[in-house]
């Protein structure tokens, strides 16, 4: 039988949607400001030397959707396993340190 939510429950279930969406949108927007900063500036202005080395080696389209199916996986993982606060530092992490950087740079083109 079926248990009924409680309301702890339910806040944490939204919590945990929440921060796995905003997880993927920052996936997201941080593929499409690489694209268009590496399509801009070369794949010398990539800061990640792992994620410069496969644009360089596959493409840039081709790598960064494998990347960023990666990262949305492993979040997916987080998720999956109750680990929603990890997932919304890491979450924050991106924004400081992958999409607020290429908006910035991306800003003054």
């Amino acid at each position: 039988p079926m248990r009924p939510q409680t309301n702890s429950t339910a806040a944490r279930s939204w919590f945990g949607d929440a921060s796995f969406l905003a997880f993927v949108v920052v996936q997201i927007a941080d593929g499409l400001l690489t694209y268009r900063g590496i399509a801009a500036f070369g794949i010398g202005i990539e800061a990640n030397s792992l994620v410069a080395w496969y644009a360089g080696t596959f493409g840039i389209g081709l790598s960064l959707v494998a990347i960023k199916l990666v990262a949305v996986t492993c979040g997916s993982v987080l998720h999956l396993n109750a680990m929603h606060r990890t997932l919304g530092a890491l979450t924050l992490v991106y924004v400081a340190a992958a999409v607020w950087p290429w908006t910035r740079v991306l800003a003054s083109v």
